[in-house]
């Protein structure tokens, strides 16, 4: 294949990575901080965009995020690349107090109890589910009765709480995102038509001046044209 890796990366440092990038989360921020920046967009639905992609990553919607912040980037009419690049305030670093604060609060606004290390982990009700959905799905094609326990835990435990809880700190820090972000992308927009419109400004007296030149080199030439023609 043409976009293929001469040396496929191992399991292990691909995971790794993905904990802890090249260069570290700071590096990582730093990019995609200048990529929202350069973006061919007004600062508010930039801004937009960015406020779809973190409200995003208070949703329990996991490896589905991308396609959740462009459809939310969509109804507000803000920039669907700004929103793919704020689902990256979801990171391995943040996801735990962010799944903790949407749970709890979810929990507190439900009236239900939030059960913690009784039977299974957090991380053991997702793979639970998962491996309902999956066994389950195998069940149609064979005799297998089907088990719906672990993904009904899931839903009344994790899901459904998680959804609701994270409405509220999704709007908070999203909203605190864009009110922060509209006025950088400002200034930032500002600045940079303020240096391309010296460096046209450069280009058009280098032009003229080359210009001049030329103008003067043909007209000392025509003049000694002229002398020569007259001698």
């Amino acid at each position: 294949m043409i976009f293929k890796r001469r040396d496929p990366k191992p399991a292990l440092r691909a995971m790794a990575e993905f904990m802890w990038p090249r260069g570290g989360w700071t590096r990582a921020f730093h990019y995609v901080k200048h990529r929202m920046r350069r973006l061919p967009d007004t600062p508010e639905r930039i801004a937009r965009g960015i406020w779809a992609g973190v409200f995003t990553t208070f949703t329990p919607f996991y490896g589905m995020h991308f396609i959740v912040a462009a459809l939310v980037s969509r109804l507000m009419r803000g920039n669907m690349l700004a929103a793919l690049m704020g689902t990256f305030f979801g990171n391995p670093l943040t996801y735990v107090p962010i799944g903790l604060s949407s749970l709890s609060m979810g929990h507190w606004i439900l009236g239900s109890p939030m059960q913690r290390g009784e039977h299974r982990s957090f991380g053991g009700k997702f793979v639970d589910a998962g491996y309902d959905l999956f066994a389950n799905f195998i069940a149609i094609f064979t005799d297998r009765t089907a088990d719906w326990s672990g993904l009904t835990v899931f839903w009344h435990q994790v899901f459904y709480p998680y959804l609701i809880g994270g409405i509220l700190p999704g709007i908070i820090c999203a909203t605190i995102a864009y009110y922060l972000s509209v006025p950088l992308l400002r200034a930032y927009q500002k600045r940079r038509k303020g240096v391309i419109k010296a460096k046209f400004e450069a280009l058009k007296k280098k032009a003229a001046a080359k210009a001049e030149a030329k103008r003067i080199m043909e007209q000392t030439a025509q003049k000694g044209s002229d002398h020569g023609s007259a001698g």
